[in-house]
């Protein structure tokens, strides 16, 4: 099995049909980790911004979508997609694994100024997949990987292939097969990140 792992596309359309036509045009499942169709107030809109062919594409995927609403999505997004958004968390059951997706939006205003912000925040992404007992729990939000062990979860952020804020500005996307977990740069298909599972 194959499941293919995308979040903050921000309504950037070429970008997730490369997704697609790249790495998940065999994949059983693409499971999306919110921010869909909306570029947000403090994102740039590119050039392939184009929301309405967004929401088509997704429409008719062949290849089954589950969605987990992120902070830029709204009613309006759901009125145009036809799976649902999800919120705040959707739940798969997969190649024996408990997967958990949610946006993450909660988990980077944390209150201890002891910490650094993204201690903090790993910490607590780690203790909600601890609580929930998920196998393999993702996020998106931050536009960044995550790839980590913790205790018997596995915490993935595939960034974002449209917008990403990784150091290096490259766009990424991840897939899960019965053994591993990869992140990929979105233009020249080079593993980035990986993790056996």
């Amino acid at each position: 099995m194959k499941i293919g792992v995308i979040s903050d596309t921000h309504g950037h359309e070429m970008r997730f049909a490369k997704a697609v036509e790249k790495f998940f045009s065999d994949a059983d499942l693409i499971l999306h980790a919110g921010d869909v169709l909306y570029h947000g107030p403090r994102n740039p809109m590119l050039e392939d911004y184009n929301p309405a062919k967004l929401a088509q594409r997704i429409n008719e995927s062949k290849i089954p979508i589950i969605i987990a609403r992120g902070n830029c999505d709204s009613d309006v997004d759901q009125n145009v997609i036809n799976v649902p958004i999800q919120a705040p968390f959707a739940y798969i059951y997969a190649m024996n694994k408990r997967i958990v997706v949610t946006h993450g939006t909660h988990f980077t205003y944390c209150n201890n100024p002891e910490l650094p912000a993204w201690k903090k925040m790993i910490d607590e992404i780690a203790n909600q997949a601890n609580h929930l007992n998920a196998d393999i729990f993702i996020t998106g939000h931050i536009h960044n990987n995550i790839l980590e062990r913790h205790n018997n979860s596995i915490l993935l952020n595939p960034g974002s292939p449209a917008l990403p804020n990784r150091s290096d500005k490259r766009p990424t996307v991840a897939l899960i097969s019965d053994n591993k977990i990869e992140i990929f740069d979105l233009d020249d298909g080079n593993v980035l990140m990986d993790m056996d599972i």
